[in-house]
């Protein structure tokens, strides 16, 4: 009861139940910027990895919780190049990634493990890895500007960590515009700031 603040990350669309859908929905203390790891948005591929869920959960789920919280964002962890994965399959991700408006994305390169049945599989050629990771960075990043963008002039609150990097709500990064002689003291409280501007992928605010 005494706590002020939850944040969820990570987690696994199959487990996401009824019970917990109404949480996020109506429990405050929940922060409004909840994380996936949703691996692909190809279905053929997240049946190769044994995953439990397939793009079209994940689309509902976040259209369901987007319905009843407006001020919802979400964010997603990704893998690229897993073996099969052709243009058509990962162009399902990037379409994914537009579709739930991913506003935070972790891209990470498929690199095989001995012994697992992945590694027996056609491995993607690693050059075609990476500049699949560098179109989807930027792919990403032009969501994130966007609804960043749309929030410029705003009062919000933040969780204070340093003048250089502290947290909204949504999790965006922050740099704080001005000094105080008791930043260490204020480090784990929340307080309100104006978002001024954007700058390197973080809100300047005063």
């Amino acid at each position: 009861p005494n706590l002020k603040r939850l944040r969820l990350s990570s987690i696994d669309p199959a487990e996401v139940d009824p019970d917990l859908i109404e949480l996020i929905k109506f429990e405050k203390k929940i922060m409004p910027h909840i994380h996936f790891s949703v691996q692909s948005g190809d279905n053929l591929i997240l049946k190769r990895m044994k995953r439990r869920h397939n793009r079209e959960d994940v689309i509902d789920i976040c259209n369901d919780l987007k319905r009843s919280r407006k001020d919802l964002t979400f964010g997603a962890d990704m893998i690229i190049g897993f073996p099969t994965e052709d243009e058509k399959r990962f162009e399902n991700s990037i379409d994914l990634i537009s579709k739930c408006n991913f506003s935070n994305v972790h891209f990470f390169p498929f690199s095989p493990k001995k012994g697992t049945p992945a590694s027996k599989m056609p491995q993607v050629n690693s050059k075609d890895i990476k500049n699949r990771i560098k179109y989807a960075r930027r792919f990403a990043s032009n969501i994130l500007s966007k609804i960043m963008n749309n929030q410029i002039g705003k009062n919000v609150n933040i969780l204070y960590k340093s003048n250089k990097r502290s947290y909204t709500d949504n999790f965006f990064k922050v740099n704080l515009t001005f000094k105080t002689s008791t930043s260490k003291k204020m480090v784990g409280s929340i307080i309100k700031v104006k978002l001024k501007s954007i700058k390197d992928g973080k809100f300047l605010a005063s």
